[in-house]
């Protein structure tokens, strides 16, 4: 399997990769233990990248409550002027 252009590579198809053998050509183990290395790499971005937005949305939805409440507050205020 060869990455094609235009598709995000998953952990999955970098392990799945495969290649054609040539006399005098790669060391296969060593290939796979790097590919192998890189989809956990992958793995662990992603794990992260996930987290991340989940903080991300949890502070803007915090943000929001917050804006509320100060706009209502504001509101309240002058109304009681």
């Amino acid at each position: 399997m060869i990455y094609l252009s235009g598709q995000h590579p998953l952990p999955q198809h970098v392990r799945a990769a495969t290649f054609d053998t040539r006399w005098r050509g790669l060391d296969p183990d060593q290939v796979y233990a790097y590919l192998n290395r890189l989809a956990d790499e992958m793995e662990r971005l992603h794990r992260e990248l996930t987290t991340a937005n989940t903080e991300a949305e949890r502070i803007r939805q915090a943000l929001h409550q917050w804006q509320s409440r100060q706009s209502a507050h504001r509101h309240h205020s002058r109304g009681s002027r």
